[in-house]
């Protein structure tokens, strides 16, 4: 796990160990970045600026390679091993024998589903796998970075500009006064942070949730809940594909949201989603975007009546603009308590809870400040389900305990209350 300053040569450390490795250890070997275009970008048709020529030459002598494929970024080596880029955004994507080492690269900024689906093939081969990035908020490579420094079996290192000296203080200086000129000064210094001093301070810069999130964990409102049988846990929806259909499920008690569990589909069968909400005792309402009573192309059913016949209480949420869906999101978090434990479910709601730190909106150099459009990566449909979350999670009804029955002391009558039955004509003693 290797936290570096921008500009460290991550990349080309690690391109460059694969390249050794792979003639010592046959295999597979994959470097992963947070989308597949960007792999091709950086480093299939990226050019060393130092050497004049493509990167993937810097690393893999053309005299050592067998066979290459443009569509899919695949090598074959003279060893027998094989290279290959690839991007967390299509992580399901890859077929074929387990990897013997994986690199990630940009990993606070890629999907942590990606190391979920690959780590069982390193542990099958006996490999390795490679985090290296810079921070990007307290997010899921922060918790990663920690955990590997406890953990004697992982190597970890933080490098910042500091520890490695590589650029003067004068080149510092004027990096940072081109960040504030491009940012601002305060958002400037805050990218300038991150990507040189190896800063996980404060949020994602751009997230939409940040400083919520920050403020849910300061507050300690992340935590073990237990699932009450007593009440319906509600799920919210995205309803896009299956990796593009995360569903938070939660129960309401008083005023506060509990996020008690959180589900990202592994087919593309609504079927299957309703199967494990079913099996899992989640019965009460489903909360869909307003657009899941158009008709299915193809079908003449919409996903309501598929919901309805698949044993699901479908409510369309109603369509706001997404800047109120945004502000219904940041009350739901201030309000929520988010599930947090070892079990199955705390490593789901984890999932989620990572994605809302990531949902961040886009940088535009033209304009000098963020779009108000999202990222279009791993986060967005994590964030877009919660926006729905915000603007639903008050309309189920709360469910309500009876009180306890005085009992008659001795030498007392009971009279029992009047029954405010419109249709009553009379009480009852």
């Amino acid at each position: 796990m290797a936290i570096w300053h921008r500009r460290a040569g991550k990349d080309e450390i690690v391109l460059n160990a694969i390249s050794e490795l792979s003639e010592s250890k046959v295999g597979a070997y994959w470097h992963c970045f947070p989308e597949y275009k960007q792999a091709r970008k950086a480093i299939w048709n990226g050019i060393n600026p130092r050497t004049g020529q493509r990167r993937i030459f810097d690393a893999f002598h053309p005299s050592t390679i067998v066979r290459m494929q443009d569509d899919d970024m695949f090598i074959e080596l003279s060893s027998g091993s094989t290279f290959q880029l690839l991007g967390s955004d299509r992580y399901d994507a890859t077929v074929g024998s387990g990897p013997v080492g994986i690199a990630y690269s940009e990993w606070a900024l890629s999907n942590p589903s990606a190391w979920a689906y690959h780590s069982p093939m390193i542990r099958e081969t006996g490999g390795w796998a490679a985090f290296i990035t810079t921070p990007r908020g307290n997010n899921h490579a922060k918790t990663m970075y920690d955990s590997a420094v406890q953990n004697p079996r992982w190597f970890s290192q933080l490098l910042s500009i500091e520890e490695t000296g590589a650029l003067s203080a004068a080149d510092l200086d004027e990096a940072l006064r081109e960040y504030q000129d491009l940012h601002g000064i305060e958002l400037g210094r805050s990218f300038f942070e991150q990507e040189y001093h190896c800063s996980f301070a404060g949020a994602m810069v751009g997230a939409y949730f940040g400083a919520e999130m920050s403020r849910a964990e300061r507050q300690g409102r992340m935590m073990p809940i237990p699932i009450d049988p007593s009440r319906p846990v509600h799920t919210v929806w995205d309803l896009g594909k299956a990796v593009n259909n995360p569903i938070w499920c939660f129960q309401v008690y008083g005023n506060r949201p509990l996020i008690v569990d959180f589900y990202i589909p592994e087919t593309d069968d609504l079927e299957d989603w309703c199967d494990w909400l079913n099996e899992q005792g989640y019965h009460g309402n489903d909360y869909v975007p307003h657009d899941a009573a158009n008709t299915e192309w193809g079908t003449s059913k919409t996903r309501i009546e598929r919901l309805v016949a698949n044993k699901r209480k479908p409510v369309r949420v109603a369509k706001v603009a997404v800047a109120d869906g945004l502000q219904a999101g940041r009350h739901a978090i201030n309000q929520a308590i988010f599930h947090k434990g070892d079990d199955a479910r705390g490593k789901r709601v984890a999932h989620g809870v990572d994605g809302l730190k990531s949902y961040r909106r886009e940088w535009s150099d033209e304009l000098k400040t963020f779009r108000e459009i999202p990222v279009k990566d791993w986060a967005e449909h994590i964030g877009s389900a919660w926006r729905y979350l915000g603007l639903s999670w008050r309309m189920p009804p709360e469910v309500k305990r009876e009180p306890p029955k005085p009992r008659p002391q001795p030498g007392q009558v009971h009279i029992a209350p009047p029954d405010l039955n419109e249709n009553s004509k009379r009480t009852r003693l």
